[in-house]
């Protein structure tokens, strides 16, 4: 599944979320993440994202923990794999999430990985706010096998600032306002069907026109192994709120383009970030 290349200016930088449908064997699902990651190298991505949950959507709650990496492991698997990814293809890499050893018994971290061309860490941010929901036979409560991480996180990529949320970060904007100036948010997710036909794409915009940047928020969408349904409609959304690429339902992959000139005009038309008061 060879996206094809998007049409952008020279100084564009091409962004690719990768959607999945993410079951309960590991091995399968990295396996499927590493040719996806190629697919969207190969479509022109220089920067790509992988959804919450990429690498296990066990059949409880619970499985995960026997998953946990200790960060910065370079020969855990999950974190090799993303590291000879980026590397491979000299890509920047957003690893989605996978758990993380925190410390806690019964409990861990929902992280994120960045990875530079050169297959090297620059960043990590632990997923703060963590999701419930009760609605008939739909229960979650992510706070039974996760800690929540404490601290916002930002790096710098060669377009811009980039700020890294999670999913269920989403319904909180004073997050994305602690970012400062970002060029890219970036919302790895596995919204249920339920939530994500109702808001994903209202929040998304929102937290697009708010902060006058770009978000690309790959999800988890489809039926999975465990019965569990998400919503996909990864995507990615320019600073005006417009949306630039769409993958509804499925595996695939949404590829863009981050355009500095785009960012500039926006900015300069409708001086909000400037405008802000409080906060």
């Amino acid at each position: 599944m060879n996206p094809t290349a998007v049409s952008a200016s020279p100084d564009a930088t091409r962004v690719a979320a990768i959607q999945m449908v993410s079951g309960v064997s590991p091995e399968r699902n990295l396996d499927r993440a590493r040719e996806l990651i190629a697919d969207a190298a190969a479509g022109g991505a220089g920067f790509v994202l992988l959804p919450e949950y990429f690498c296990l959507m066990g059949n409880k709650d619970t499985d995960k923990l026997a998953r946990a990496e200790i960060a910065g492991d370079e020969q855990a698997p999950i974190q090799r794999m993303l590291a000879e990814s980026a590397r491979a293809h000299g890509i920047w890499l957003a690893g989605g999430t996978l758990p993380v050893v925190s410390g806690e018994d019964g409990r861990v971290l929902n992280t994120t990985f960045v990875y530079d061309p050169e297959g090297r860490g620059v960043a990590r941010y632990d997923k703060i706010h963590l999701f419930s929901f009760s609605k008939g036979e739909e229960q979650f409560d992510e706070a039974r096998t996760i800690r929540p991480g404490e601290q916002a996180c930002v790096f710098d990529a060669p377009f811009g600032r980039v700020g890294l949320s999670v999913c269920y970060d989403l319904r909180f904007p004073e997050l994305y306002r602690s970012f400062g100036d970002c060029a890219l948010i970036v919302v790895p997710s596995a919204f249920t069907y339920t939530t994500g036909r109702a808001h994903w794409e209202i929040l998304l915009r929102a937290r697009a026109i708010e902060n006058q940047c770009y978000v690309l928020a790959a999800a988890q969408g489809g039926r999975h192994e465990n019965g569990r349904r998400t919503w996909g409609h990864s995507m990615l959304i320019d600073p005006w709120g417009e949306i630039v690429a769409c993958h509804e339902e499925g595996e695939g992959i949404a590829l863009g383009a981050i355009e500095p000139a785009r960012l500039a005009e926006v900015r300069q038309n409708l001086p909000a970030l400037r405008h802000r008061v409080l906060g």
